[in-house]
């Protein structure tokens, strides 16, 4: 009963408060941050605030993509999530809802507090290790479970948004086909004029807040952005959320400079966004450290290898020079949305 008096006196403080500015964007930012923190505050006493994010099978720090698996059947790491929420607040964006690593009992923690259906996925698996797959489209089965080491397994614990999200299709979105290689925006560089004849991307604070979800997948890694969010209260007004960066981190060595393609097609992004970026290269202690430092707090630290931490300088420097050939052939009147 306290559970529930508490789940709705915050979903209220929250709707109610974020209807009544509605038309003020700052302000809008700031209270989508104190929602976030709201949330978080009822996190021990209302478990049910926190969804269970983890990939179908745990891997260990250093294990890499393998390069002859597509983008859409990588595995997704709670390393990534984790990584990815600590790189989005270091760059400013502040639009991924907070995200905690931990280590949980299986039996005690999921199994006992589990529905019916989901129950029947455990197991005992020949190692004698407690398993389980869930229920979903892929890979939810014995040979893609979620196996303890013995009973606890690694996961990503993300606060649960709670006003409603409206789920849009990314303009640059990958083909998802083994048989068709290439979308239209990797074959035809000017692809940005006709995502830019939809009123919702014409130079809009819209399309610069993409490049921002753009140059966070390629500092990561992430290939797999088919859709995106927004809160459904705002409208086209408001900012889009940085969720699902599961499959990120998978190849330090590697820079898939076809992330960073609308950038170089639209040349547009936020100005905040590139001094920022400009602030971080110039900074004593590079990404890498600040990235380090702030993972440290995380419990399931360390979350990246060496490797990863370094590609986060490397891919900075890849996109700081995508953005001065940006300026130098179009002018920053035209470059940045201010």
């Amino acid at each position: 009963m306290g559970r529930q008096i508490i789940q709705t006196r915050a979903l209220k403080f929250v709707k109610t408060t974020l209807l009544a500015l509605k038309l003020n964007y700052r302000a809008t930012l700031y209270l989508i941050q104190l929602a976030f923190l709201v949330v978080l505050s009822y996190v021990t006493l209302a478990p049910f605030y926190i969804f269970f994010t983890s990939p179908n099978i745990i891997f260990d720090r250093e294990t890499e993509t393998n390069p002859n698996h597509f983008y859409f059947t990588d595995f997704e790491r709670h390393s990534s999530e984790i990584a990815a929420f600590h790189l989005d607040r270091i760059l400013g964006f502040r639009r991924c809802p907070p995200v905690v690593g931990r280590k949980v009992r299986i039996k005690m923690e999921l199994f006992d507090n589990a529905e019916k259906e989901l129950r029947k996925t455990f197991f005992i698996s020949p190692a004698n290790n407690i398993c389980f797959h869930g229920h979903c489209k892929q890979y939810c089965d014995t040979s893609h479970a979620i196996c303890g080491q013995p009973a606890s397994v690694e996961v990503s614990l993300a606060a649960l948004l709670l006003p409603e999200r409206k789920k849009w299709k990314n303009p640059w979105k990958r083909s998802y086909s083994k048989r068709i290689a290439m979308a239209e925006w990797e074959k035809n560089d000017l692809y940005c004029q006709v995502v830019r004849q939809q009123a919702l991307y014409n130079n809009s604070k819209r399309l610069a807040d993409l490049m921002d979800v753009f140059i966070l997948d390629f500092l990561i890694g992430n290939m797999d952005r088919h859709t995106y969010e927004t809160f459904t209260v705002f409208g086209n007004d408001s900012f889009i959320l940085h969720l699902d960066q599961g499959r990120g981190f998978g190849r330090a060595n590697h820079d898939e400079l076809s992330i960073l393609t609308p950038l170089k097609q639209c040349c547009f992004l936020h100005s905040k966004t590139f001094y920022r970026l400009v602030d971080l290269h110039h900074d004593d202690m590079k990404l890498s450290m600040q990235m380090c430092c702030s993972l440290y707090r995380d419990p399931l630290n360390p979350v990246l290898s060496k490797a990863h931490l370094e590609a986060l300088d490397r891919r900075l420097q890849i996109i700081l020079h995508t953005i001065r050939d940006c300026i130098q052939k179009h002018g920053m009147n035209n470059v940045f949305h201010r």
